[in-house]
């Protein structure tokens, strides 16, 4: 254990589930499990926990109530939360939800208003006259807005911020890490054969490998079109609309081109067949599977609206794209398997800056920062 050079601090640690699954569960997990490690006293209010990821850590339990709707669990589990953590002490209370209000709180998602401003008018009025659902989201978020910190995954989160709450001080941007050690060319590498000969893969075959749910939102309907002779897209994920990506493949003609695979529990043997990860998203607040295709060595494709793009230098460490019309001409540019080399090590290098190792550094000085002014 390394001890915090400045001391101990309390902190008490808000967020529905602290579970490995899904982006933000898994933020919060690895941060505050490094934080633990320096020797900071942490209590966890989560309505559900994996005992596993609790090492060091003290677990409040929060009541699941209201399940049948999940704005109202949602804003039952800030009351609950918040009247909890009254009765405690705590140099630092960091939320990872809306309505809980404390000291720091990371901003994983667009804002709910963000969203309102984007709708037809008929569709506000059906949203804020029928139903009180967006009321109550707006006002989660207005609580949340309130924090001393908010913390931003990505400066397109800030730029959210920014426009959907009229705030510009106490912003900071600190996004994901990734484990350099789990994802890394060396694993690629003793995996790859292996993994490409189980999914029939030539030795010239281009591999694609597209990762996640929500597959609209993530841009699955320009990849698809954008598949060339002698590509193979993997998609790792499930998605909504199946039978539209299925009918799309058959239109296309692109038959076992397209191989939709479902959740899988290891994705690291599909970074490992894969010669370009690609996250072609129409919005993403970051987009970690980006991240982690960098930290294992392979050049990735990205949009310009993905929270990850800040970190490529188009053309050197990956690809952004304005347009995604200009897909098509990406791949087809990544056959070449010396710029793929290049360019992969490049975007290793990136990642070796980018680890939870980096997220922890940084919310520990926002900590103390923040700790020092209320004192």
């Amino acid at each position: 254990m390394k001890n915090s050079p400045k001391g101990k601090l309390k902190i008490a640690l808000v967020i529905k589930n602290f579970v490995l699954t899904g982006g933000a569960e898994r933020y919060a997990v690895e941060v505050a499990r490094r934080l633990a490690d320096r020797g900071h006293d942490i209590d966890i209010y989560a309505r559900h926990a994996d005992p596993d990821l609790l090492r060091g850590m003290t677990l409040f339990q929060v009541p699941d109530r209201l399940r049948f709707s999940s704005v109202l669990a949602l804003h039952s589990f800030a009351r609950q939360s918040a009247a909890m953590i009254k009765a405690q002490a705590y140099d630092i209370v960091h939320t990872h939800d809306k309505g809980c209000p404390g000291h720091v709180s990371t901003i994983h998602t667009f804002s709910f208003k963000r969203g309102m401003d984007r709708m037809s008018f008929l569709k506000k009025i059906n949203e804020f006259v029928i139903s009180p659902r967006a009321w109550l989201y707006m006002h989660l978020e207005k609580i949340q807005a309130r924090c001393h910190g908010l913390v931003a995954v990505s400066d397109i989160i800030k730029q959210d911020i920014e426009t959907c709450h009229h705030r510009r001080t106490g912003i900071f941007v600190i996004p994901p890490g990734v484990d350099v050690t789990r994802f890394c060319p060396e694993t690629v590498r003793r995996l790859r054969k292996e993994a490409r000969r189980e999914k029939g893969l030539a030795p010239d075959d281009l591999a694609v490998v597209f990762v996640g749910s929500e597959f609209r939102r993530k841009g699955l309907d320009a990849l698809i079109p954008a598949m060339g002779k002698g590509m193979t897209l993997f998609v790792a994920g499930r998605g909504e609309r199946m039978s539209h990506y299925t009918d799309l493949v058959t239109r296309l003609g692109l038959g076992n081109a397209v191989r939709f695979e479902g959740l899988v529990d290891d994705v690291m043997p599909y970074y490992a067949l894969a010669d370009v990860v690609v996250l072609p998203s129409v919005a993403e607040a970051f987009g970690m599977t980006v991240l982690e295709g960098m930290a294992c060595g392979l050049p990735v494709i990205t949009s310009r609206q993905a929270g990850c793009a800040s970190l490529i230098n188009s053309g050197e460490n990956g690809l952004v794209f304005e347009d995604s019309a200009d897909l098509k001409g990406m791949l087809k540019g990544l056959g070449d398997a010396e710029q793929r080399r290049v360019m992969g090590k490049k975007a290793r290098e990136t990642a070796l800056g980018c680890t939870w190792d980096h997220a922890a550094d940084q919310y520990e000085s926002l900590y103390y920062f923040l700790a020092g002014r209320k004192a």
